[in-house]
């Protein structure tokens, strides 16, 4: 398969595009000098865009250029749009939670908006709650509701039984229930999205070395894999021991030997036991140990890299990576991007991905 191209033009012009409560202004879009937007597992995207703060006057001289508060204010929306500009792609919509301003002793005053994504509105209130027979889909609808956002969940329908939310924010909360069950929560526009991890692909493209991919360091790793987890705990209904084990389940993208195969042959053996965790099912507890142990897996092979700017690399991309040697050259899936830009260097994405296998190039 070719490399993925990241515009049909014949220069590809990348300068992002912002929109403020959904519109632009000249002003900004003429001042900006720099942006970078990072997003991760778990939620929470975050901005940082760099804006020259000073502008001309009709009469000759100059002033700061956002002085009067008229367009980038506190608790505003601002969507960043990346990617070809005459056909820019949403990277980013949040709300404006700071505005810093620079003055340095050489170079003129700059203007820094940070914003984070509509997760903020679950982070900042802490909040005691008890939820009573429900799954994991009919709480991410509930959290939703009380965010203003639309749910869009996958699956996560079975019955999780009762949850208490005890001084924890509903970020906090969402992820701690989401760990247990191997899922995953991004913000898209105005709606959440929560699925299991197998279920997540938010694009398939292919990048090759020394082209589009600018630089990468990737590594196996064998110091945290295991042949197996278990999870052990107790139902105080029927009064008895109840038990879990794992050894794979949900571990794509990629081919190749996975990390408990070359630890197998290479080391030997090595069980990992999971006392912390409660479970008072057998099901319950063979859920978790398989969520702990695919999360182990998947970190077998690591991927730190730099790309030349596309909008396409997000958290859950499943990434294909050629020219790094048959051992490296596999898919990987996306857990951490960085979109920026600035006016010296351009457009760049730098994201870390994950493959629980190697050799499979």
């Amino acid at each position: 398969m070719p490399e993925t191209p990241i515009s049909e033009m014949a220069v590809y012009s990348a300068r992002p595009t912002v929109r403020i409560n959904s519109q632009e202004y000249a002003k900004v879009s003429e001042l900006v000098i720099g942006m970078e937007m990072t997003e991760q597992e778990g939620g929470m995207s975050t901005l940082e865009l760099r804006l020259s703060n000073v502008a001309s006057e009709p009469e000759g001289g100059a002033d700061l250029a956002f002085e009067d508060d008229a367009i980038l204010t506190l608790g505003a929306t601002i969507g960043i749009y990346g990617g070809e500009e005459l056909a820019p792609v949403e990277v980013f919509t949040g709300t404006i939670m700071a505005v810093e301003a620079h003055f340095p002793e050489e170079g003129p005053p700059e203007l820094v908006v940070l914003a984070e994504d509509a997760l903020q509105k679950a982070r900042i209130e802490r909040r005691t709650a008890t939820y009573d027979d429900m799954s994991v889909s009919d709480l991410v609808s509930e959290i939703a509701g009380r965010l203003g956002l639309t749910p869009i969940v996958t699956g996560l329908t079975d019955n999780i039984g009762t949850w208490v939310q005890f001084n924890e924010s509903d970020l906090a909360f969402l992820r701690r229930v989401l760990t247990r069950y191997d899922g995953d929560v991004q913000v898209v526009g105005d709606e959440l999205h929560v699925s299991p991890r197998a279920d997540v692909q938010r694009g398939t493209p292919e990048l090759e070395m020394h082209s589009q991919l600018r630089r990468v360091r990737v590594i196996a790793d064998l110091a945290d894999q295991t042949t197996e987890v278990t999870v052990t705990g107790w139902d105080p209904i029927q009064g008895r021991r109840v038990s879990g084990a794992a050894t794979g389940t949900n571990l794509a993208p990629g081919s190749g030997q996975t990390g408990s195969q070359v630890l197998r042959d290479a080391i030997g053996e090595r069980r990992h036991h999971l006392s912390h965790l409660t479970a008072s099912t057998d099901e319950e507890a063979t859920a978790l140990a398989e969520a702990a142990f695919d999360r182990r897996a998947r970190r077998f092979v690591v991927v730190d890299a730099t790309s030349e700017g596309n909008p396409v690399l997000r958290v859950g991309t499943h990434v294909t990576l050629t020219g790094m040697g048959e051992r490296f050259d596999n898919t990987y899936y996306i857990v951490r991007a960085c979109h920026r830009w600035d006016d010296e260097t351009g457009y760049w994405t730098d994201f870390e991905a994950e493959c629980a296998y190697w050799g499979g190039g």
